[in-house]
């Protein structure tokens, strides 16, 4: 419902005007059972002024029935609509509740927190900006807490609130507190959630929901309401990557042809040039017709119908996209799938794969590993089991379409169906495509063996193979570091090879963009690279950013751990800002640039690199025999010449 606003009986026309132009925030409470979830989102109804009259003794009615809160009215009926749910006291399925401040419009999804009802969370949470993780204050963090901050950062929600129940029975207490706060922290830190804003509550009572509490003047941060209205979710909207799924062929007579869809991503305007996938064909946007008529720009969230300049074969499950930011396509991916069904999944189950741009047949080909909800460590799986969240590869029959989840939800995500009961049986995002890493070559390829051997290279160029990864955010130096390497080496005698990650994208990888995604497969190929001089007795030097550190140990296994050497080059951030002369980071702090890893997209340093250069305090030539002196360790330098 709206809020209360004297606009209503005075000016409808001004009070519908003024809702229009709010923006809207999807959110989701989540947690562990019993935590509040229900009774918070009721408590905050009730207190801003958001229930109906009506509502509200039709709520004191029924908590007459099935209240548990004695003579108050029980909030969390609000929520709990289903008979179920009264009798039993729990949230068994999402319940939806859409509300207005005056500030901006909400729509909250209150989720179950019984471990059987995870699937019924997922659902809830994939389309929400923000996630509310309830914590009660007595328990702290429980495994179903860790699922469900999971399953938010697995799903890209990058704003967590953190509500930290029940503090009317810990007294009121802060030492009580800090404590959750920490074991939330340690959470949040492993699983990468950089922006949790943790406030103490009490829903029961109200305390910090939507007015200040007086009983916890210790705690300063604004209310729950407050935070709401005013967290900052503009800059999760990429306006650079045109992506628009095709729902519908829209022809009503023959002097109108158009596609109808809504816009993911990027903005689209008359003139702009699209290229339809998967026919690859060009055209250039002629109208954008709404509703209400033609639009002169459409931006992310808009429904509107795009009318073609050129008559090109388009229809629902394809994408327009802008040609400077084209999809990746692949049979084989990389992806994290939730398991939402009774029976388990193994190798080989055959499903079908539906996303925005189609359905597909496709093949459970591998189970990766699974993550262990109370420690969050990757385990081994042969199968997967309700509720279990692994990372796994699919093979599909067709070319798919896609964007890494992390860089478009909507284009990354997607459902797996039973083919038989026609059952959702998973929810999945896309993390790559498996191509490089986990691709098998044909039984039909021989490997042709040199006649030279290992010992006889090491002879003639006087030292051992090995590859030295130099990893780090922009304007640490890592190219710097690595072309005086390269010179040092040189004349010293050695044989060698440089790849850097920015000269590699003018030929090897010019096919790549700039996502995390990209840049690991920029590391994989110079990996490869890396392995096959290391055949011929060379020594190798990688520098690039490498943010993701599953992808720099995979270099290190495939290239071998004693061949190995990871270098962090550091320098604190104003430092890095003063280096950056192309502007990178100023561009991420405009928005301008969603693929700067430590800014605007994840980078995980080292936890324990062979090598750790702070660039602020040592010079390039410190570095420099720093790295030698690890290889001369290492015996990989022989007897310098």
């Amino acid at each position: 419902m709206a809020h209360a606003s004297e606009l209503i009986a005075t000016d409808i026309e001004a009070y519908l005007a003024e809702h229009e132009h709010k923006d809207l925030l999807r959110l989701l409470t989540c947690g562990s059972v019993d935590d509040g979830k229900s009774t918070l989102i009721g408590r905050l109804l009730h207190d801003a002024g958001l229930i109906y009259e009506d509502h509200l003794r039709a709520l004191e009615a029924d908590s007459v029935l099935s209240g548990t809160t004695g003579d108050q009215p029980d909030l969390a009926l609000l929520m709990d609509g289903l008979k179920a749910e009264r009798e039993q006291g729990i949230t068994i399925d999402v319940a939806y509740r859409y509300f207005s401040t005056r500030r901006r419009k909400f729509i909250v999804a209150d989720t179950p927190g019984h471990v059987q009802y995870t699937r019924n969370m997922v659902t809830g949470a994939s389309t929400a900006q923000l996630a509310i993780i309830l914590l009660d204050a007595r328990q702290g963090v429980l495994d179903q807490t860790r699922r469900h901050a999971t399953i938010a950062a697995l799903l890209g929600i990058r704003h967590v609130v953190a509500v930290v129940n029940k503090m009317d029975l810990m007294g009121w207490s802060q030492d009580r507190f800090v404590e959750v706060v920490d074991e939330f922290a340690e959470v949040a830190d492993r699983l990468g959630i950089v922006d949790a804003y943790v406030l103490p509550i009490s829903a029961l009572t109200g305390d910090n929901v939507v007015e200040r509490s007086q009983r916890m003047p210790w705690f300063d941060g604004p209310p729950l309401l407050e935070h709401l209205e005013t967290v900052d979710v503009t800059a999760d909207v990429d306006l650079q990557r045109v992506r628009f799924p095709v729902q519908l062929a829209v022809r009503p007579d023959h002097g109108f042809r158009g596609f109808a869809g809504t816009l993911a991503s990027g903005v689209l305007r008359p003139g702009a040039e699209i290229v339809a996938v998967p026919s690859g064909m060009r055209s250039r946007i002629d109208r954008l017709v709404t509703f209400d008529g033609d639009v002169e720009v459409a931006v992310p969230g808009d429904a509107v119908t795009v009318v073609l300049a050129d008559e090109i074969d388009l229809s629902r499950g394809d994408l327009m996209v802008d040609p400077a930011h084209l999809p990746e396509r692949a049979h084989d991916l990389d992806v994290t799938l939730v398991w939402m069904a009774e029976p388990p999944a193994y190798p080989g189950r055959q499903l079908l794969l539906q996303s925005v741009t189609g359905t597909a047949n496709a093949s459970l080909s591998a189970i990766l590993h699974r993550m262990d909800i109370t420690t969050l460590d990757a385990v081994p799986a042969d199968r997967l089991e309700l509720n279990e969240v692994a990372r796994c590869t699919l093979t599909c029959d067709r070319r798919l379409a896609f964007d890494a989840y992390e860089v478009n939800a909507t284009t990354g995500s997607f459902i797996l169906i039973d083919r038989l009961t026609n059952v959702t049986v998973a929810a999945g995002m896309i993390r790559d495509s498996a191509t490089g890493w986990d691709a098998q070559p044909s039984d039909t390829i021989a490997h042709h063996r040199s006649k030279i051997t290992s010992s006889e290279r090491a002879a003639r160029f006087g030292q051992r193979p090995a590859t030295v990864l130099l990893t780090g955010m922009t304007g640490a130096g890592k190219t710097t570091i690595a072309r005086s390497l390269e010179r040092r080496l040189f004349d010293l005698g050695h044989t060698l090879l440089r790849l850097d990650g920015e000269n590699l994208r003018l030929g090897l990888s010019r096919d790549l963009g700039f996502s995390n995604a990209d840049r690991s497969e920029n590391l994989r190929r110079a990996t490869e690279i890396a392995v096959l001089a290391g055949r011929q007795g060379l020594l190798t030097i990688i520098a690039m950013q490498s943010p993701d550190a599953e992808v720099r140990e995979r270099a290190r296994q495939l290239i071998g751990p004693e061949r190995f050497i990871e270098v962090l080059v550091d320098a604190p951030e104003h430092i890095r800002r003063e280096r950056d002369l192309d502007g990178r980071y100023a561009a991420a702090d405009r928005g301008e640039n969603p693929y700067v890893p430590g800014v605007t997209s994840p980078y995980e340093p080292p936890d324990r690199p062979d090598l750790h250069l702070d660039t602020s305090v040592l010079t390039v030539s410190d570095c420099v025999e720093r790295i030698l002196d690890t290889l001369r360790g290492r015996g990989v330098l022989g007897d310098e010449r």
